[in-house]
């Protein structure tokens, strides 16, 4: 059993397939999300670039759920450009979401989770250990999000179960909205957001006591991975 299991980024893409897998695993999804999610979900709305909304919308969910069992930080944004192009604001929101937003959401969780011994599985990127151009705030991002999970793991090693997953490109709505250069090609060979999914909920079922500490998870010929 997953148990409660907190996902951000629940409405939509990889968020919102992980709380249909918590779901079917027998657990309990409970959404953290700008939106509201489909399907009755329990969730809270929250922009998670403010901290004070992330942790609010954590204890919330938690408090109504009884404790926590998992967190999964699905939620994420982007700001294509190069540097000197993309306005500042944009380029520090994909800071604020993707790390920092991270951040405050297990910080919130962590008393949750201390006491049932539970799980963290972040979500950062190829593009989190392979940098490319036009991509920098993205790349600090998620990079940033590595480096976090890896520290995490450590520090809370013997008491919260830490996984960094590493996902390839997905077929979400996430491309959508950008200028053609920087959507995947018509020949794209992208994952399915339920296979990785089900590699969370893999990682969220282990026993106390086992770790999967890092999962890649890609298409056979994704470019940015190795």
């Amino acid at each position: 059993m997953v148990g409660n299991v907190l996902i951000t980024g629940g409405a939509s893409g990889l968020g919102r397939a992980t709380a249909v897998a918590v779901a079917k695993a027998g657990g309990r999804p409970l959404v953290v999300d700008r939106n509201e999610p489909d399907g009755g979900i329990e969730h809270v709305r929250a922009d998670l670039a403010d901290r004070g909304q992330a942790e609010r919308a954590v204890r919330e969910l938690a408090e109504r759920a009884g404790g926590l069992d998992g967190v999964v930080t699905a939620a994420g944004v982007d700001a294509c450009g190069r540097l000197d192009e993309v306005p500042a604001g944009e380029w520090e929101r994909v800071i604020a979401v993707n790390l920092l937003g991270t951040a405050a959401v297990v910080r919130a969780a962590l008393p949750y989770l201390r006491r049932s011994g539970g799980k963290v599985v972040t979500v950062a990127s190829t593009l989190g250990v392979r940098a490319v151009g036009d991509a920098t705030a993205y790349c600090a991002s998620k990079f940033g999000v590595v480096g976090f999970t890896r520290a995490l793991a450590a520090e809370l090693a013997g008491q919260v179960g830490v996984t960094l997953l590493i996902p390839g490109g997905m077929r979400t709505a996430f491309f959508d909205g950008r200028p053609e250069r920087y959507r995947p090609g018509p020949d794209a060979r992208l994952n399915q957001p339920e296979d990785v999914a089900a590699a969370i909920v893999f990682a969220l079922g282990q026993p106390r006591g086992c770790e999967v500490r890092e999962l890649v998870v890609c298409a056979s010929t994704e470019t940015s991975w190795p």
